[in-house]
């Protein structure tokens, strides 16, 4: 008689079938991720423009409010003058 508990040990094939899922659940969660990215990250790629466009203002209103003209579509009208923006 044994005192030592044993376990019984898994097949070969488990350990393939919970990688395989393993490696299946990565993918999913790892294209899923990729795919937002891609897709939120187009907004905030046009707000880096702007604030590119926008960086030889002076002072931080003036930028922000270049950068809110060129995110309208106006940022080839928004031209810097003696006080400030002009249409």
């Amino acid at each position: 008689m044994t005192t030592k508990p044993t376990l019984p040990h898994p097949r070969a094939i488990t350990y393939f079938i919970a990688a395989a899922f393993a490696g299946t659940v990565t993918t999913g969660i790892f294209s899923g991720v990729t795919a937002l990215l891609q897709h939120n990250g187009k907004p905030f790629e046009r707000q880096v423009a702007a604030e590119r466009a926008c960086a030889d203002r002076a002072y931080v209103s003036e930028r922000e409010a270049c950068a809110r003209h060129w995110l309208a579509g106006r940022g080839h009208m928004a031209q810097r003058t003696g006080d400030g923006l002009r249409e």
